[in-house]
């Protein structure tokens, strides 16, 4: 006779810290900080999510008829869609003007974050195999979002192999574009140069040239180094951006001091200041093997600035640390001449009414081979030398 299937139980938290940090981390691992307990409490601590900003938290565990903790998924209801890098404006408009209820709806996702990374979240000691417990996880949203009577859940910036297995389930899938630098075990900043060809590595070394020539001092800041100051100006960047891009600020002042206060040496902040007064700034996060470009600023206007601060620096960085990427966030077709290379990004949805559900199920099925045609033709721009091409 067959085992009998495992039984699970899901339930919402509408905190993080409702949640023991050990057990959420011991399913979100410590790859990716954006799913870490230590985030996502920064974000909801701060005032970053929540009412405010129609980011609410409704976080998910998986639990087992003992209680154990099994899987988790960082959740929120939103009451539209902005800060989430992954476009559904247009499903939105359509079913509303038809007479449906878009929102609320729920979002996986870190926020404001277009990081990809693992989204369901579950224990390798748990002693299921992973594959049941995310099936199982997966099948626990997709009835909560009945239940609840919600139109739809959306898990953006999943991992492929999460992407695969919402596949499986029924979900629809949708693929992205980032651009990644790839360490291919360069020793140095030259080294990777060497990689070029010869127009655009002239070019680069232009770049950088008249970057640092331009009477700034350039330091690269981590965790505890990162004072009180630094992150008041850093938060005056922040809102430069914001203000140029008529964007919306979620981010508090008090988010950027408990990220290092509470992610220690996985905080990097690289800072240009003048007259030791800090006048630019990028903040990056550190994974296990990645470097994560997220937010950047300035207060005046010096040459090739934002190269050297968001792609360049962070190439050093990598370089020196030895580790195998940098990801600097989302669009930016500029960064392709600066060895910043087209990759996919993941996210997947499912839609409870069956006539959106079709709609953009058609949608999706057009949109994926045009994103893929689209980034082999953007690789085609690859500044790397070919291999019968001199040096």
């Amino acid at each position: 006779m067959a085992d009998p299937a495992p039984s699970f139980s899901l339930s919402l938290h509408p905190s993080i810290g409702a949640i023991d940090p050990v057990e959420w981390d011991a399913c979100g691992g410590g790859d990716n900080p954006f799913v870490s307990h230590a985030f996502l409490s920064a974000v909801e601590d701060s005032g970053s999510t929540g009412r405010r900003t129609g980011w609410m938290p409704q976080h998910a565990v998986l639990r087992d008829e003992s209680g154990r903790l099994l899987g988790a998924a960082p959740m929120y209801a939103k009451s539209h869609s902005y800060g989430e890098y992954v476009f559904d404006h247009g499903w939105a408009n359509a079913f509303e003007q038809a007479g449906g209820r878009y929102y609320p709806k729920l979002q996986v996702a870190a926020p404001f974050s277009p990081v990809p990374g693992p989204r369901l979240l579950v224990r390798p000691d748990a002693g299921y195999p992973a594959p049941v417990l995310t099936a199982a996880l997966a099948g626990a949203l997709r009835q909560a979002c009945g239940e609840l009577s919600l139109s739809s859940v959306h898990v953006t910036f999943c991992n492929e192999d999460e992407w695969e297995a919402l596949g499986a389930q029924g979900w629809l899938q949708r693929i992205g574009m980032q651009f990644h630098w790839e360490n291919a075990g360069y020793a140095s900043f030259d080294d990777f140069l060497g990689a070029l060809s010869s127009r655009k590595r002239k070019g680069l070394r232009r770049e950088r040239r008249d970057a640092n020539a331009a009477g700034l001092e350039f330091r690269t800041l981590q965790g505890h180094e990162i004072t009180g100051r630094h992150w008041k100006a850093f938060h005056r960047f922040y809102l430069s951006t914001v203000d140029r891009k008529w964007g919306s600020a979620y981010l508090t002042e008090r988010f950027f001091s408990l990220l290092s206060e509470r992610l220690g040496d996985k905080v990097v902040l690289m800072l240009a200041e003048q007259d030791g007064r800090p006048v630019a700034g990028a903040l990056n996060l550190l994974g296990s093997d990645a470097l994560y470009g997220r937010n950047w600023g300035c207060i005046g206007d010096w040459p090739f600035l934002h190269f050297e601060l968001c792609y360049y620096r962070a190439i050093d960085f990598a370089i020196e640390r030895g580790l195998k990427r940098v990801e600097a966030g989302a669009q930016g077709e500029h960064k392709i001449q600066r060895g910043y290379l087209p990759r996919a990004t993941y996210s997947a949805h499912w839609i409870e009414h069956p006539g959106l559900r079709a709609a953009v199920s058609d949608y999706l099925d057009q949109e994926r081979p045009a994103r893929l045609e689209e980034m082999q033709a953007l690789s085609t721009l690859s500044p790397y030398r070919r291999g019968d091409e001199a040096g």
